[in-house]
């Protein structure tokens, strides 16, 4: 007995160094009994196991091969459905609590500009991270929500542990936004963007070919040429919210012109030119439950965008875009997608395998190597009536419990005491 309890506590002490909302400690375990959706080649394997090592996926395989390894816990998962952890993005989860109080929100400010970084002021224990678990959610892509420059300012992923460590990059890439001026000229949000482009790439020539003006030989670079020159070596991609066909045509005229890696979010228009966008390998991140025209900009916005733009050879990705507190949502609109007419496999993809390839996520796939965000479900993802039975990011099991969750537990439980005395 007292073995154990000297167990446990030792337990309980190394999960609270941890200092994480996770359930378990790293371990190795196998997953069996499950049809396993690896988002890769290998497509859907049926009655599958997957091995997981100090966070690492180490084996996608079938069955008979569990006794090959060596793990501390095998997990039935009972016929049920294993995916890639979803990774949501281009949305502020973690910026905001509640919309309508002003001063819970750190996602925008008037002055925000292309340097502008706000993943100093992300918060892992915001109540919306455990809920948007429920949805499958594993990683996520965090933007700014922007000011009165073009430039909204940068990106950041982050892991919904809710640990204070969630951060996981910072800075990588930049969002502008485009399109109608309520004030004036889209033209003018256009050339801002090329006359910068321009200054920079003239600095650099001149700095290669040793023009170096000797006054500013030896100042350091600003933060925003540095940022700048980063996209113009291809190093950091420029996201760009544009609904208009003609808006794109154009970003995709300037990325020509100074070789930028570009990917478009928003994008009503794009099924018109989803052949111009496919040739120019740019990605698409689209709301695929916008189906009303919102504005002049976005005529085109329909249900079937996500299927036809997958169809057309254009790398698709799923978002609530700009949203906080429906992120948790996204597996119902991935199934609308398929609803209207998205392959099943290319769905998935546009949550998972897609998104880690465009901001450089090494998740997104059960494959060996890979580390082990693993959702486990009780059927078909994209029904409403499934849910998660495990989830594990970097193989260390989390919880799906919610503030929601807590309430509901509290005013349900029958208690002698008035409410403001239980919890």
């Amino acid at each position: 007995m007292k073995k154990m309890t000297k167990t446990l506590l030792a337990l309980s002490m190394a999960s609270a160094m941890l200092g994480t909302s996770g359930l378990a400690l790293a371990e190795s375990f196998a997953i069996t009994n499950a049809t396993v959706h690896t988002a890769t080649e290998q497509g859907v394997l049926e009655n599958a196991v997957v091995v997981v090592k100090d966070g690492i996926i180490t084996a996608v395989n079938t069955a008979n091969s569990l006794a090959a390894y060596e793990v501390d816990k095998v997990i039935d998962a009972k016929g049920g459905v294993v995916t890639p952890g979803f990774i949501g993005s281009m949305n502020i989860l973690g910026l905001v609590e509640i919309s309508a109080v002003t001063e819970s929100g750190d996602a925008q400010d008037k002055k925000a500009d292309i340097t502008f970084d706000p993943s100093y002021a992300y918060n892992p224990k915001a109540s919306s991270i455990a809920f948007t678990r429920k949805g499958g959610i594993t990683r996520n892509v965090v933007t700014s929500g922007g000011g009165e420059d073009i430039f909204a300012g940068q990106t950041f992923v982050i892991d919904l542990t809710g640990g204070w460590d969630s951060v996981k990059q910072t800075n990588t890439a930049v969002f502008v936004e485009l399109g109608a001026n309520h004030e004036g000229s889209r033209a003018t949000y256009l050339q801002q963007l090329v006359t910068q482009l321009e200054k920079a790439q003239k600095s650099l020539e001149k700095a290669a070919k040793g023009k170096k003006s000797k006054d500013n030989e030896d100042a350091e670079p600003e933060a925003a040429d540095e940022i700048i020159n980063q996209l113009l070596a291809g190093e950091k991609p420029l996201i760009v919210a544009a609904d208009r066909a003609s808006d794109m045509l154009a970003v995709l005229k300037i990325k020509q012109r100074f070789k930028l890696n570009v990917i478009f979010v928003g994008a009503a228009d794009a099924v018109l030119i989803a052949d111009e966008i496919a040739k120019a390998n740019v990605p698409v991140i689209i709301d695929a439950m916008r189906n009303l025209p919102e504005s002049f900009d976005s005529l085109h916005n329909d249900l079937s965008n996500a299927g036809k733009l997958n169809a057309a050879g254009v790398k698709v990705i799923l978002s609530n875009i700009g949203d906080s507190h429906n992120v948790y949502s996204l597996r119902y609109s991935a199934g609308n997608a398929v609803a209207n007419g998205m392959d099943y496999n290319a769905a998935l993809a546009s949550m998972t395998a897609n998104v880690a390839d465009v901001f450089n996520i090494d998740s997104g796939r059960i494959a060996e190597g890979k580390v082990a965000d693993i959702v486990i479900w009780n059927g078909d993802p994209f029904e409403y009536s499934s849910h998660v039975v495990k989830m594990y990011i970097d193989g260390k099991e989390q919880s799906t419990q919610s503030r929601q969750d807590k309430l509901r537990e509290r005013y349900t439980t029958p208690s002698d005491l008035p409410r403001a005395y239980t919890k």
